[in-house]
């Protein structure tokens, strides 16, 4: 059974199809496996006269369906939506994500049947509805006005590339709204005032499928400089070299590569450079190379071109494991197609896909920030250079760049922002089990999953890479809490809070159970006296024992509230005095020497500042105020902490 994830054919079903001529005639089949030599025809002229493009899109011979090459089981060889979404990882991403892009395509001369050829290829794929109607779909002059459209593209071959294009944006991103430009003529000046129309427009991403020979110039290429726009474009289909404007340093430069099943793989697929450079012949397969005319970017780091290297990054381009497109202007309906002109509204689409792009930056330098996040095709070759330029390896090469899409995350700009939302300050105690705490954050890229982690919590809390923080606290401490968000792209965000664990409960005199430290008439105001007095239960004679500020042993007491879940004033020394018979009294809880205290293992309390105990002057009469003493051993210095 021939592969993949879309539509199987036996390989008997295939042949037979085959040699009746009738390969899946005015329908797609699923792909089977990579033919061997390349034979296929440019569907636009091969040399464009200088100052215009060519289309760079390819037929293979078996590609029409009605016209099948006899004999061949490869003849009915062609990728659906479902298959490329497998290949490059994006099939969670392509239902979920996309509403409100618009992806733009640039491309020569009218198309008259491209909205109905487009509606019939995605109602077959079961894709949603894109239509002028419903508001997705929308053709344009290269001024981006609907009128007057530019003439119609008669055998030019443009109107297959069209459907080409319009078709892979379908493919990728099919929730994405779709603009197709079409400028008067293919010369390079009308083709680029369409680029800039299509932003104008509000295109967060523009494709373009086509290219021409390099020329002085070209380095004056606003239309292309786009910061904050995606801009891709093919890098060529006539093996190593470089073509314009996939050299322009503003652009997205978009190789190609041969994809195949490969059930040996965990991926499930490899890929290897487009090209048939291992016969050591140039003129087929992807472009690549070093620009003759323009500057390198200050994102690409390679050593063996001193200016711009064509590509960046790479997808399925091989017009021999081509893919399905419905055409009926310039062809007889469902035929294979390649080129990178296929690679490029692919790219384009993982961009949108992945979301916009943050302002003012060039997304051509997302992926060499995010190396890891693609396929590296580590073999093949496109040409006869000898290095890098034209021969696949392990890194960055030319033919296919950083590598292709292993999802979306190579494709977000690394400085998205994250903003984590700091829950104030927390209290805790000892021992008991605390309720839940998620942390929330958001992610200025759409589409992107979270992941948390925790410096500071005390002892026996953990948080879950979801976010949230449980468990028991099992000791007293007072620390800062810094929580980190980071998501797919690497970019990360922080919040810190307070964190008080402590012990709650009454504090009972060494002298006897039943007198416990009260604020005196349950005022927690400044200056107010804390004195001893007989327990009776009441909110004054609850206490929180928080750590102190530098380490666990130096711990604060605060004047419970009448939940006993708040901290309405501290116990410290009047005027801070360090001499002994110093009044005690409540004060605003600032963690400074004169409020904290060392619990002693005799039961004393040692002020961190005076160097005295807490003392009990009356012996245990009720009411009186207590002060500070030099430690000794009599119980009217011990105290029972809860």
């Amino acid at each position: 059974m021939s592969v993949v994830t879309g539509r199987l054919l036996t390989a008997a079903a295939t042949a037979a199809l085959v040699a009746a001529g009738l390969a899946a005639a005015g329908s797609p089949a699923s792909a089977a496996t990579a033919a061997p030599a390349p034979d296929y025809h440019h569907v636009c002229a091969a040399t464009a006269p200088a100052g215009r493009a060519e289309c760079l899109a390819l037929i293979p011979a078996h590609g029409v369906s009605a016209r099948a090459v006899p004999g061949s089981a490869l003849s009915s060889a062609g990728y659906e939506p479902s298959d490329l979404r497998n290949a490059y990882n994006l099939a969670a991403a392509a239902a979920a994500s996309g509403h409100g892009q618009t992806v733009a395509l640039v491309d020569a001369y009218d198309d008259p049947a491209a909205e109905s050829d487009l509606d019939y290829y995605r109602s077959y794929f079961h894709l949603p509805a894109c239509t002028t109607t419903n508001g997705c779909f929308s053709k344009v002059n290269q001024d981006g006005a609907g009128s007057p459209l530019p003439p119609v593209s008669g055998t030019t071959g443009w109107a297959t590339e069209e459907s080409l294009d319009l078709d892979m944006v379908s493919a990728i991103c099919p929730n994405c709204h779709i603009t197709l430009v079409e400028a008067e003529d293919n010369q390079l000046s009308n083709l680029g005032a369409g680029v800039a129309a299509a932003v104008s427009l509000g295109a967060g991403f523009v494709s373009n499928s086509y290219g021409a020979a390099e020329y002085p110039g070209e380095t004056a290429d606003a239309d292309y400089d786009q910061p904050g726009v995606v801009v891709t474009a093919s890098a060529g289909d006539s093996g190593y070299g470089v073509e314009y404007p996939a050299a322009s340093p503003y652009v997205t430069s978009v190789g190609g590569t041969t994809l195949t099943p490969d059930s040996s793989t965990r991926r499930g697929w490899s890929e290897t450079v487009w090209g048939d450079g291992a016969s050591g012949t140039d003129g087929d397969g992807t472009g690549s190379g070093c620009s003759a005319y323009e500057p390198k970017p200050s994102w690409q780091t390679d050593t063996g071109c001193g200016d711009r290297t064509v590509a960046d990054v790479s997808a399925d381009a091989d017009p021999n494991t081509g893919v399905w497109i419905y055409d009926t202007y310039d062809q007889a309906g469902w035929l294979i197609v390649g080129g990178t002109s296929a690679a490029a509204p692919i790219i384009a689409s993982v961009y949108a896909l992945a979301g916009t792009p943050a302002s003012g930056t060039y997304p051509a330098k997302y992926p060499y920030e995010h190396r890891s996040h693609l396929y590296d095709p580590t073999s093949g070759s496109n040409g006869s250079c000898g290095t890098y330029l034209c021969n696949g390896e392990a890194g960055y090469d030319g033919p296919t760049g950083l590598g292709t899409p292993d999802g979306l995350a190579a494709f977000q700009a690394a400085d998205n922002t994250i903003t984590v939302t700091g829950p104030g300050p927390r209290i805790t105690f000892k021992g008991t089990k605390i309720t839940p705490l998620q942390i929330h954050a958001a992610d200025s890229g759409s589409g992107q999953t979270l992941t948390y982690a925790a410096a500071g919590l005390p002892a026996g809390l953990s948080i879950s890479t979801a976010g949230k923080i449980t468990g028991t606290p099992k000791s007293l401490e007072h620390t800062t809490v810094t929580v980190t968000a980071t998501d797919r792209t690497g970019a990360s965000g922080q919040a810190s809070f307070s964190w008080d664990d402590g012990a709650k409960g009454n504090i009972t005199s060494g002298l006897s159970a039943q007198r416990c430290l009260t604020a005196r008439g349950g005022s927690y105001t400044s200056g107010n006296a804390i004195e001893i007095a007989k327990c009776n239960g009441h909110g004054s004679q609850r206490w929180i024992i928080y750590a102190g500020a530098n380490s666990a042993d130096g711990i604060e007491l605060a004047s419970g509230d009448k939940s006993s879940s708040g901290q309405a004033g501290c116990m410290g020394v009047k005027g801070a005095s360090t001499s002994s018979g110093a009044k005690v009294a409540t004060y605003g809880c600032a963690r400074t020497a004169s409020l904290l205290w060392k619990p002693g293992r005799h039961g004393h309390l040692t002020g961190e500042h005076s160097g005295k105990c807490l003392s009990d002057p009356g012996a245990g009469p009720n009411g009186t105020q207590l002060t500070i003493a030099a430690c000794n051993s009599k119980n009217r210095e011990r105290w029972n902490l809860p």
